[in-house]
């Protein structure tokens, strides 16, 4: 969940560390830090460090600190409080070494007890420097070979990049389970934890598999495993411009991806529907009509925003494919021991491809044997390597903590999938032309949702004093609830909880009073009626509704009306308006949108 960003080359360095520490602030923003082989006869690395965002790093850098070899790092906390200290690089006891880490140390306790016991004073409270003094007081001849007899040392997860005093002609990388980029320049290399800090600079990237290490110099790289093997790791092309990365006029990332979703569901449509038969092509599935035949149920694993589109996932399965489906949150999945089972198809949830519960999740998986495929929106990220196949949703580059074209695109590829394994099944070509139709006209009706933003930006006026609020829905209804219930939470910190709209009357109706008003998500679908019998026993006891429907709701205090589609796709519309509110809701509160508290882009720890 932190940000590494590392340069080789010949231009200055500490500008270039710090424009890419900028794109890499949404993996985390409580501290940042650089650290640079100096240039002049003097040499020796310089670091500097500072508690905050990268722009107090900025305000604290040295005026002489010049260099062409150097690491960054932004960080998002796990051990020790956000300060100075704790920030990284961190550095060995002689300041020969600096080390950016991103990922967890499991075994550091017993680490920093055996170094303390031969004398090493530790100056953080974090796991990552006992890494630092690991490679620092390494006999080694090479750099490759002290990082690698560090490696050996730790248990836990790392993506780590490795500067040291006397080898000013190299950074060593090296990935186990927190992605690591290399950045392919001109006579200049790039390492990074993510491709947005490279974009700018160049669009040819190898991505590290786990277990694998690299040394990159100005005018080379290779790469090998952690055992010392070389591999063969070819360059790939990023699809998408630096510009997509720019906040594009809007003044958060936020709103900019709110405001794309026509565009991005036009991109995971595009190309895939196959008119002829009534279906759509999903050519990286690797799943051919036989084997698709052979699943007897579907179990979708997901965290966060990506779980709740894999609850809205196994329903669109469910629906149109008639295969048993359900989605449970990847990070309680890989501890439960699970039973599984060779009937059915794992699909592993992922916006950035690397969340590590997620991956752990598929690595379990395909130890026993399952076959797995993965939905996710990063090209060449460790999920969709790891997996047998799958569904990229091309929804482009999602900046803001909070999702929302992501999660808005997953789930038309939800739909995408359920069609496809429909119409190899059961799905009428008459059903398969109609869910077609409603999948083309999404993007104009998220459209007319975006147009009615004045509205709910003053909605959101009136309910973002609320002290709590609760979200209701009934089974197309409840998974788009959950969602917007955990937007509000993230971005504006008011407290929010989702019940299914039939659990209020077995507890939860204790709490509706004035001063916690009620979401209701009310498609026009034969629950309707029970849906407005909730909203009686809610007006009963006092309490305020806003209702998400599809027209006016007589018993509701005000109606967000969403335009009508076939009612297997409604609640990928009814989510659009709720991202809005959580929107306008924290903006009226003055909340920082793009970097909520406590939470990070791309949760690649535990």
């Amino acid at each position: 969940m932190c940000g590494i960003v590392g340069y080789i080359g010949k231009r200055d360095v500490a500008p270039l560390l710090l424009e890419g520490l900028q794109r890499l602030e949404y993996r985390g923003y409580d501290s940042a830090g650089i650290a640079i082989h100096a240039a002049g006869k003097t040499g020796g690395l310089k670091t500097a460090k500072a508690k905050g965002r990268v722009r107090e790093l900025e305000s604290k850098l040295p005026k002489r600190f010049a260099g062409t070899v150097g690491v960054a790092h932004t960080r998002w906390a796990t051990h020790g409080a956000p300060n100075d200290v704790n920030a990284h690089p961190h550095q060995d006891a002689d300041g020969k070494v600096a080390i950016v880490h991103n990922g967890i140390i499991d075994n550091a306790a017993a680490l920093r007890t055996r170094l303390s016991a031969e004398g090493v004073t530790f100056e953080s409270d974090t796991d990552s420097e006992v890494l630092a003094h690991l490679i620092g007081r390494s006999p080694a001849a090479t750099l490759e070979e002290k990082v690698r007899e560090a490696l050996r040392l730790i248990e836990g997860t790392y993506g780590i990049a490795v500067l040291h005093a006397d080898f000013p002609d190299r950074i060593v990388a090296a990935r186990n389970g927190s992605p690591v980029v290399l950045g392919i320049g001109e006579k200049e290399m790039f390492v990074s934890s993510d491709v947005a800090a490279l974009v700018s600079h160049t669009r040819q990237v190898v991505t590290l598999d786990d277990g694998e290490m690299a040394t990159l110099k100005a005018d080379d790289y290779r790469t090998y495993t952690t055992e010392g093997s070389r591999t063969s790791a070819s360059p790939t092309t990023v699809e998408w411009e630096a510009e997509s990365y720019d906040m594009g006029g809007h003044d958060t990332y936020m709103h900019k991806e709110i405001c794309e979703q026509p565009d991005a569901v036009d991109r995971v449509l595009r190309g895939r529907i196959d008119d002829r038969f009534s279906t759509v092509h999903l050519g990286g599935l690797n799943l051919d009509a036989r084997e698709a035949r052979g699943v007897r149920r579907v179990k979708i694993l997901g965290c966060g925003s990506a779980y709740h589109t894999g609850l809205i996932g196994a329903q669109l399965i469910e629906e149109l494919a008639r295969i048993p489906a359900d989605a449970e949150p990847a990070s309680e999945f890989r501890y439960r021991n699970a039973v599984v089972d060779p009937d059915t198809l794992y699909i592993a949830v992922s916006q950035s491809g690397e969340t590590y519960d997620t991956l752990a999740a598929v690595q379990e998986l395909k130890r026993k044997g399952a076959r797995v495929l993965g939905v996710v929106n990063v090209v060449g990220s460790a999920i969709a390597r790891e997996t047998d196949g799958g569904v990229y949703v091309h929804a482009g580059p999602e900046v803001c903590v909070v999702s929302t074209k992501c999660f808005t695109n997953t789930a038309v590829a939800f739909a995408l999938l359920a069609l496809h394994l429909g119409r190899i099944r059961d799905l009428s070509v008459a059903d398969g032309k109609r869910i077609i139709a409603g999948l083309r006209k999404l993007p104009e009706q998220i459209a007319e949702v975006l147009r009615g933003e004045e509205e709910i930006k003053k909605l959101a006026g009136l309910y973002a004093d609320a002290k709590s609020m609760m979200f209701i829905g009934r089974v197309r209804g409840y998974p788009v609830a959950r969602e917007a219930s955990l937007k509000l939470k993230e971005v504006s910190y008011v407290h929010a909880e989702a019940y299914p709209a039939s659990e209020l009357k077995h507890g939860p109706l204790a709490l509706i009073e004035p001063e916690v008003p009620t979401v209701a998500v009310l498609p026009d679908d034969d629950l309707l009626e029970k849906n407005r019998a909730t909203l009686e026993e809610i007006k009963a006891r006092s309490g305020r509704i806003l209702a998400v429907a599809h027209r006016e709701q007589e018993k509701a205090d005000h109606t967000i009306v969403v335009p009508r589609n076939e009612v297997e796709l409604d609640p990928i519309l009814m989510g659009i308006p709720l991202q809005l509110l959580a929107y306008h809701s924290a903006l009226a509160l003055g909340r920082d949108i793009d970097k909520p508290r406590n939470l990070a882009k791309s949760v690649t720890v535990e």
